[in-house]
């Protein structure tokens, strides 16, 4: 590419691309980011992280959050790994687009104990007393600030624990994403959207740097890469009853 980019410093937000679009056009992008997400393996860093939580009498439901919902295929993943293992789990996607939540719904096949909130997570009386709290791929849209808030909110929320699972701002994913990307089966908002995502991501001394800044020492959280082109926040605090 002719284009010279500073990965060492993160794109500025003003470069995102999310704008007013139809509904139908909203549920195709999605449909075919949930495509990308299976095909990087992007739920198995939450996936491999439920199965390390302790092994705890199980007298209620494993109460789930999941920030930024989207398409719901997370919650849907979790959802079938609870029925695999036996678990009773109680399912909540949260997230602020209207349309994100009504796509969510319509993929979500019949049956599913899924619940579907529209707002603020952190402000949500059905996030009060989780026990744990899981983000995916949605980080990269918030501020520093933002992100900080965030993970300070997960810390005093989630009785359990949480994990944080994003994009990494390096340039090796960013350049194949750009050759992989280009076909033309994929919806016209993946490949510069997925360009811009990933040099709005962090690496992972930001990671140390934010969850410092939210009261967390070194030693509280693992912060680790899962290849390709993601990285990991997580913390397991305590078992529940």
């Amino acid at each position: 590419m002719s284009e010279r980019l500073d990965f060492s410093q993160r794109a500025e937000l003003a470069e995102e691309i999310d704008g007013p679009c139809s509904y139908e056009e909203l549920r195709e992008c999605l449909r075919d980011l949930a495509i990308v997400n299976r095909l990087t393996r992007a739920h198995r860093p939450v996936m491999n992280w439920l199965d390390r939580l302790p092994n705890f009498p199980r007298a209620r439901p494993l109460k789930i959050i999941d920030v930024g919902s989207g398409y719901g295929d997370m919650l849907r993943r979790i959802e079938r790994w609870a029925a695999q293992r036996r678990v009773a789990v109680e399912l909540i996607g949260v997230d602020i687009n209207a349309n994100g939540l009504r796509a969510a719904r319509e993929s979500t096949p019949a049956g599913s104990g899924i619940r579907w909130i529209q707002g603020d997570a952190t402000s949500c009386t059905e996030t009060a007393d989780a026990d744990v709290v899981t983000a995916s791929g949605m980080t990269h849209h918030l501020t520093e600030a933002e992100v900080v808030r965030l993970v300070h909110w997960m810390e005093s929320t989630a009785r359990v624990g949480w994990i944080i699972v994003d994009l990494h701002r390096k340039p090796v994913p960013y350049h194949l994403f750009d050759v992989i990307m280009r076909g033309p089966w994929w919806h016209r908002f993946i490949r510069p959207d997925g360009m811009r995502s990933i040099r709005r991501s962090f690496l992972a001394e930001d990671w140390v740097r934010m969850c410092g800044e939210a009261g967390l020492s070194a030693g509280d959280v693992e912060i680790r890469e899962h290849q390709p082109a993601r990285l990991w926040v997580g913390r397991v605090k305590a078992a529940y009853g």
